[in-house]
């Protein structure tokens, strides 16, 4: 693949300069892990179904990878090659991204919730040269749908099948090998290391090209900031085909020369049980994997005191459900912001946490600045809404094959599409994306706001306040909630609720809908112009 990192060249001589691009890879991590600690536990890998997980240490793991590199190179991938896999949190996912690098490939990692849609545009899309499914998953035969694609992958030059039992198998390619290395240039500092599509929030994905400086620029700050080192035992639960979780609960671990746990199945009550087992300290993903572990401790479930730093990030988390890990799992739950294109950007240090997590979505780590304009592109001032934009070490190099569509201007400043306030701190606070913003006759109505207010309710588990169209008012408000277990909640009831709160009645919503489930996408982010749409729909439809 010819990847043209059109974002590089601008940054190279000043962030080398100043220290935040250190020209290293995962692989000067690894091996560091491997004369430090070499039998320390790397992986502990917890999947469904099994009764117990498979531990492997750092020498364990550096032999799987080997192999892996072997037998990648054996069936024809080389440098700058895109290797697409679509596994769950398994060994196997850790393995590959330290096996890519092993030989100079490109990770792309893809969620195992795209289905043949998805899947044919991103394989096409980056000439991906091979593809790694799993045989089976969540009931799903991955299988059969990757050898129904292959007459439309004519860039694909393998398929290979976790727990498959046929020739191309992830056993009999990739992990039976045991030649000496075949000749490979690993993937060196400025180099495109990994490819990943985004999540799809806003529609068409883009594929996000990052090198391995602006990587590991975002990862040595935030395990600064969160305060994170080598002791430490990292819940890998969030999907790690997300940046989240590949960059954080994946890559992190190893820079660390930590250990991370796998579950690859998200259930609350197992997740404490594997936390109480393996004395998991520190975790990152959504608000509802918090909220889900609080609930489970409320109906009986213990926690664990090793487990003490929980960083959120996907949406702002409601100030309530901080207050409540806190008192029931003596959980200090930090803030973060960020998107694929820059990793985490802003995040709440632990220290603060209890007084700004449920009022800012974290301050800028090094190497980051950000800055909100009017739509003149003026700075604003503290306290005052409008576009955010980023600029920095750990931004993107590029969408593949998109340059026109980066978003990013000469200075290097990048539009995120987001809307958002600093405080006099130097704080942010995403008020939602630049097409979320609901003008009800003239009027901004406060969705945030709103929401928070909403989420307090005790029957209520989720909320999203979005616009529907209107002949007479330009748009009305339509709340779309979650309910907690064996709980009701009616449009009499929000309003009865919301008077009480002394909320201006003009903010009210116009329309409640209660869903079963939010749209997400896999990591957690809730999806807004699907609840739009559905909005739509309804209005159009009465």
């Amino acid at each position: 693949m010819n990847f043209d990192p059109v974002l590089l060249a601008p940054r190279l001589a000043e962030m080398k300069a100043n220290g935040h691009w250190r020209d290293e890879t995962i692989l000067d991590h690894f091996q560091r892990a491997l004369r430090d600690c070499p039998e320390k536990t790397a992986v502990v890998a917890y999947r469904d179904g099994s009764t117990e997980p498979l531990r492997l240490s750092y020498r364990e793991l550096h032999n799987r990878v080997d192999r892996i590199a072997r037998g990648l190179i054996r069936i024809g991938v080389g440098n700058s090659d895109v290797v697409t896999y679509q596994l769950p949190n398994w060994w196997e996912f850790v393995s590959l991204a330290l096996a890519c690098a092993r030989i100079g490939a490109v990770s792309n990692p893809v969620m195992p919730i795209f289905r043949q849609h998805e899947l044919n545009f991103m394989l096409n899309f980056g000439e991906s040269k091979v593809f790694v499914v799993p045989k089976r998953y969540r009931n799903f035969d991955y299988e059969g749908m990757a050898r129904g694609m292959l007459p439309n992958l004519p860039h694909l030059k393998q398929l290979v099948v976790v727990d498959g039992d046929g020739p191309d198998s992830f056993e009999n390619l990739l992990l039976s090998d045991d030649t000496p290395l075949l000749a490979a240039t690993p993937i060196a500092p400025d180099d495109v290391a990994l490819l990943m599509y985004t999540s799809g929030t806003t529609g068409e994905p883009k594929g996000v090209m990052h090198t391995s400086n602006t990587l590991f620029s975002n990862l040595h700050a935030y395990k600064d900031r969160m305060g994170l080192g080598g002791s430490e035992v990292i819940l890998g639960a969030s999907p790690m085909a997300h940046l989240t979780g590949y960059g954080y609960l994946a890559i992190l671990p190893v820079v660390l020369n930590a250990t991370t746990v796998l579950q690859d199945i998200w259930e609350p009550r197992r997740a404490l049980s594997i936390i109480r087992a393996e004395r998991v300290s520190f975790s990152m993903s959504s608000a509802t994997f918090v909220a889900d572990m609080c609930n489970a401790v409320e109906n009986g479930e213990a926690t664990a005191p090793t487990f003490t730093r929980f960083n959120c990030a996907g949406a702002p988390i409601p100030p309530i459900l901080i207050e409540r890990a806190r008192k029931l799992m003596n959980l200090t739950v930090c803030s973060a912001w960020g998107m694929t294109e820059n990793g985490a950007v802003t995040v709440t240090e632990p220290e603060r946490a209890m007084e700004k997590s449920g009022c800012s979505d974290g301050r800028p780590l090094p190497g980051i600045e950000v800055k909100v304009c009017d739509p003149m592109g003026n700075s604003l001032p503290p306290g005052y809404t409008g576009d955010l934009f980023v600029r920095g070490a750990s931004q993107f190099v590029g969408y593949l094959k998109r340059p026109d569509m980066n978003n990013t201007d000469a200075d290097g400043w990048f539009n995120t599409g987001d809307l958002a306030y600093i405080d006099t701190e130097g704080y942010i606070r995403i008020n939602g994306r630049t097409k979320d913003v609901v003008i009800r006759g003239g009027e901004n109505i406060p969705v945030v706001e709103i929401e928070n207010l909403l989420y307090k309710h005790p029957s209520i588990a989720s909320v999203a306040v979005v616009g529907f169209p209107d002949k007479r008012f330009g748009e009305r408000v339509c709340a779309f909630v979650a309910l907690k277990q064996d709980q009701s909640f009616s449009f009499e009831d929000m309003t009865e609720y919301l008077n009480g709160l002394q909320l201006t009645k003009q903010y009210f919503p116009e329309r409640l809908e209660v869903l079963e489930q939010m749209p997400q996408t896999p990591s957690g982010k809730l999806q807004k112009f699907k609840l739009r749409d559905m909005a739509k729909a309804f209005a159009d439809s009465a």
